[in-house]
């Protein structure tokens, strides 16, 4: 017996990208670092703070690929010299990535206080209503049914 994925299910036409987007965020990842908060500021305004203390804006990169936004994270190896008696601040390389819906853009992103804040936008789009008309068909008749 075959076992139909999500997106080949014959009552979701045009969902197969849907079902991309949800494996693809499943693969994004469980670890908890950098931490973040997500916030609606508005009706369609959002804010991604992801706490990125000791990292400079240089040390920073912000992509969208695909519907995708992926902030990635890399400090410099200026830490040579220092001799650490106890390190707790994490100062590792990371990568997230969040899955963006359609019609949602980045609006732009800003540092303060160690935090990273990354603002989202949804445009919504014109409500587009399309009349379709219905044609007659001619109906078969007996002898075209046998060609």
């Amino acid at each position: 017996m075959t076992k139909l994925s999500f997106g080949s299910h014959p009552y979701l036409l045009g969902f197969d990208r849907l079902e991309r987007l949800v494996e693809r965020t499943a693969k994004a990842g469980g670890d908890g670092y950098p931490p973040f908060n997500i916030e609606a500021v508005s009706e369609n305004d959002y804010r991604i703070s992801l706490a990125v203390a000791g990292f400079r804006e240089d040390d920073l990169s912000i992509t969208v690929e695909d519907r995708q936004l992926v902030i990635r994270g890399r400090q410099g190896e200026d830490d040579q010299d220092r001799v650490f008696l106890h390190r707790g601040i994490a100062a590792r390389a990371f990568q997230k990535a969040f899955v963006l819906a359609d019609g949602v853009e980045v609006a732009g992103a800003s540092m303060e206080n160690g935090l990273l804040h990354i603002d989202l936008r949804r445009v919504v789009p014109e409500t587009v209503v399309q009349t379709i008309k219905i044609g007659s068909a001619r109906p078969a008749r007996p002898k075209d049914i046998g060609r």
